[in-house]
């Protein structure tokens, strides 16, 4: 069974988080961010995500994507 890429980076996030959760208890800070550097940081990320996003689906670099296209092609070719 595959594992899902959005399984790995929940795992991830969950891990580094009671990691964080665990020692920031104990006295030593990791992740020592004020609210603005995070509120900064989540927005750029959210930002690459989306501009990544949106080049990677508008454009057919994928086989099925390509196979895809070559079917709506070949649909086209009929109904003309």
């Amino acid at each position: 069974m595959k594992v899902s890429k959005a399984t790995i980076i929940r795992t991830v996030m969950l891990f580094i988080v009671v990691l964080n959760m665990i020692l920031s208890k104990m006295g030593i800070k990791i992740i020592d961010a004020g609210e603005n550097a995070v509120a900064g940081a989540v927005q750029s990320v959210i930002e690459i995500l989306c501009i990544a996003a949106s080049w990677w689906y508008n454009n057919s670099f994928t086989e099925n994507a390509r196979k895809a296209d070559e079917y709506l092609r070949q649909l086209r070719d009929e109904n003309v």
